[in-house]
């Protein structure tokens, strides 16, 4: 347990260097001392300091400096050591925010006893500060939130192999917080307070790429001034997240390899090799178990990454993970943005659950960002959400288009009449298309603007079966 810290401002200054030795006497205490109160404002806001001591000069009643520690940071116990010979009283230091009030000629006395109380009720505040913070989101695991069954096994397996020492393989569609569980993984490893250094491999271009990863010496290349460390290096001790690993070029996965087979490198241009003592934590949104069919990366780098592979599901399997989520997203954007934490209508929820999400937890937040933005109360409607997010989901909604066919506008809900009429167009303008050009799906496909597999899948959503249009078996279109 890290030792308590404690800020002392007093304009005097030696008076509260003096405070500052004898707090240190008392107990096991990190002190800061500043005479200017600007300083003291950001020391004991930015550091986390768990007391401030405001030391008054004799005669000095001002109430400004207290208030301005307690705008600062309402949660900081603040002790007052001043005169009494000043028109303020006790209770005016306590009515503007001090946690106690010390009169100087007392401090000898009664200081260590006010310390130890003071320091007491401020670790009983952080531990309720916790446990609300636990209590208002019950369902969190590190940075992920949600209890989903997929999720709890996902959390099950960070625990059990985070303190191992083997490297692991995260997978994943795009937005499902592969680099969260990177970061989770070094939280809770041996290696928590060494580096850990995050690398996206498909965002630097392969004439760069192995000069970040392993440095190289100065005159290596031109425009290699001077000697250059490499991010495998910089993790040396920690944790190396090589997101999107399957972007590599086959060239550098054979160097990464001999890396994590000899725990060596050599930087480019060098002569000597270098020891390294990393982790890899890798992840990619590829398939790459078809690209090791295909050849497109490496069977022996893969064998040696994937000791154990952590698989995230994407958002639409996560079930009424996508509510939590979302309403977690609609309190910090509100938050951000000074409105009221939004709330969802029955139908916004529906439209929610029953989207794909194909940018998964990603493209949830960016959406309930702008739902948040564009809202009129503080209601977040179905009118609120992007009209592909209210399309898609429609198609996806249990089946009430017979029900609706015989009801009136007002009966069936927008959202619900909306996607029952879009799903009728798509329909009949499939069937017309296909029907004028004999089932050529390509030449459906051009003509609509959309791809080729975008028009499949509509059409197999539809069940329509291009080849109930063909006139003769000898125009079969290859796929």
């Amino acid at each position: 347990m890290r030792q308590p810290r404690i800020v002392i401002v007093d304009s005097a200054g030696p008076q509260g260097l003096a405070y500052g030795r004898l707090v240190a006497r008392l107990q096991p205490l990190e002190v800061r001392h500043t005479s200017r109160v600007a300083e003291g404002i950001d020391i004991s806001y930015e550091d986390g300091f768990d007391l401030a001591i405001l030391v008054l000069r004799i005669g000095d009643s001002d109430l400004t400096t207290l208030d301005q520690l307690v705008e600062a940071d309402p949660d900081l116990p603040i002790v007052v050591i001043g005169s009494d010979d000043g028109e303020k009283t006790v209770s005016d230091y306590l009515r503007h925010g001090a946690a106690t009030y010390l009169p100087l000629e007392s401090v000898d006395h009664d200081l260590e006893e006010i310390l130890i109380e003071t320091l007491a009720q401020s670790r009983q505040r952080a531990t309720e500060q916790t446990l609300r913070r636990a209590i208002e989101r019950p369902y969190s695991f590190e940075d992920f939130l949600g209890e989903s069954p997929p999720m709890k096994a996902v959390y099950s397996l960070i625990e059990r192999v985070a303190t191992r020492s083997v490297d692991i393989l995260i997978t994943g569609e795009t937005g499902t917080g592969k680099e969260l569980v990177a970061r989770a993984l070094h939280r809770r490893s041996r290696r928590a307070a060494a580096p850990f250094v995050p690398i996206d491999c498909g965002a630097i271009p392969d004439t760069l790429l192995e000069s970040e990863l392993f440095g190289h010496e100065r005159g290596a290349f031109t425009g290699a001034d001077t000697r250059r460390i490499g991010l495998i290096e910089v993790a040396d001790g920690g944790t190396l997240f090589l997101d999107e690993i399957a972007e590599l070029p086959l060239a550098l996965q054979v160097k990464l390899l001999r890396v994590l087979q000899e725990r060596r490198l050599r930087r480019v241009g060098a002569r000597k090799e270098t020891p390294v003592d990393v982790r890899i934590v890798a992840a990619t949104s590829r398939d790459i178990d078809g690209m090791l069919e295909n050849g497109t990366f490496r069977r022996d780098l893969f064998y040696r990454i994937n000791v154990v592979r952590i698989s995230l599901p994407p958002l639409r399997q996560r079930g009424d993970d996508i509510g939590l989520l979302a309403e977690f997203f609609a309190s910090r954007a509100g938050r951000e943005m000074g409105l009221k934490a939004g709330r969802f209508s029955a139908d916004t929820y529906q439209v929610l659950r029953h989207y794909s999400w194909p940018g998964n937890v990603r493209e949830l937040q960016n959406v309930i960002r702008r739902a948040m933005a564009l809202t009129a109360d503080d209601v977040i409607g179905v009118d609120d959400l992007p009209d592909n997010v209210v399309t898609v989901a429609g198609k996806h909604m249990p089946d009430t288009s017979n029900e609706l066919k015989q009801s009136s506008p007002s009966s069936g809900g927008f959202f619900a009449l909306k996607a029952t009429h879009v799903a009728e167009f798509e329909q009949h303008y499939l069937y017309e298309i296909m029907k004028r050009l004999h089932g050529d799906v390509s030449a459906a496909a051009k003509e609509a603007h959309v791809p080729r597999g975008t028009l499949y899948r509509l059409l197999k959503s539809h069940n329509i079966e291009p080849s109930r249009f063909r006139h003769d078996s000898s125009n079969t279109e290859s796929d």
